[in-house]
């Protein structure tokens, strides 16, 4: 019977490399040794000043129409998964769907932070279940390093920038989207918020943007790394109940790229060997709702997903948001 197939993947990331050294050398009180003990992180990938973050989800969608063997014309529907959109209004998906030329598509923008890539599978996966579209471009893009406040080690050093992009349909062959599990908790979206820019701020002013209100602020990070670890061991025994498997039968784990302890802290809980997580944080840092879906498409080119393997793709994120994909190859 036919179900939801992943037909091609794609990822794009600028050719600027802003690695830890270049950090300290900007008068950030840090170094390497301090950053990678911490997060995992050595270097992450900055746009240039001209680029826009549809402009980062264009290529990678490229890169998967062409892997998936279709055209522009064959796409229904565009969903960007983004919270560094171009503008907020149009969605970055309007600007992606026009600068595909595929008029026949509609389109919109999923916000859900670090965890979008996964919502808007889910999203994606309801509307090709019940037929209402064929081919679904899903996009996880962002432009990290414009919401930063590149005097806080505390949070500057994490981000960086760039795209992944898949192509969903239903279909008998293909990797098979097994699941899809989101969740969110909105009394606690305060941890991780920009405050300003939207109607609970005054417009933007001088005012605002010399108290850092257009910036991306993290509060209480010991508190967030706890209830991340906690929600992403529960997004991966969720993935494991609903499909009636065990943890030892999924062959890799691909991550939200959020920071390397996070998943030790997993790995030791579940007694999961850490062979067993594909992490590209070390080269891009964490880009957000696009970390997860760029590191899919790189395991799938560098084969490190053989044939028959199942995949969890667990995620955490500001809101608070979280959830998790399986796939079976």
């Amino acid at each position: 019977m036919p179900s939801v197939r992943i037909i091609g993947t794609g990822s794009y990331v600028p050719s600027k490399r802003l690695t830890n050294f270049d950090l300290q050398k900007m008068g950030l009180d840090t170094n390497d040794e301090w950053i990678v003990s911490r997060t995992g992180i050595k270097e992450r990938r900055i746009a240039e000043p001209d680029i826009t973050t549809s402009d980062l989800a264009y290529k990678a969608a490229k890169d998967a129409i062409n892997r998936a063997g279709i055209t522009t014309e064959d796409i229904d529907l565009i969903i960007v998964a983004t919270i560094t959109p171009d503008t907020c209004c149009p969605s970055c998906a309007n600007w992606l769907e026009a600068k595909l030329h595929a008029p026949q598509a509609v389109s919109f923008d999923v916000t859900a932070a670090c965890s979008g890539f996964i919502f808007a599978l889910n999203v994606a996966q309801q509307y090709l279940q019940t037929g209402t579209f064929k081919h679904v471009l899903v996009v996880a893009a962002e432009i990290m390093s414009r919401t930063l406040d590149w005097t806080d080690r505390s949070s500057c050093i994490l981000w960086g920038d760039g795209a992944g992009a898949t192509i969903l349909t239903m279909d008998d062959k293909g990797p098979e989207l097994l699941s899809t599990n989101i969740h969110t908790d909105g009394a606690n979206g305060r941890e991780l918020l920009m405050p300003g820019g939207g109607s609970m701020s005054t417009p933007i002013s001088h005012e605002s943007v010399d108290k850092g209100l257009h910036t991306l602020r993290m509060i209480q990070a010991n508190a967030s790394f706890r209830v991340a670890v906690r929600h992403f061991i529960d997004s991966i025994q969720e993935a494991v109940e609903q499909n009636k498997i065990t943890i030892d039968d999924i062959d890799l784990f691909i991550p939200h790229q959020a920071n390397l302890r996070m998943f030790q802290s997993i790995s030791k809980t579940l007694c999961i060997p850490m062979s067993k997580f594909y992490f590209t944080l070390q080269k891009y840092g964490n880009i957000s709702s696009a970390s997860c879906a760029i590191a899919l498409n790189e395991a799938i080119r560098d084969k490190t997903i053989k044939p028959g393997n199942i995949i969890c793709m667990p995620v955490f994120g500001g809101g608070l948001t979280w959830g998790s994909a399986l796939i079976q190859f």
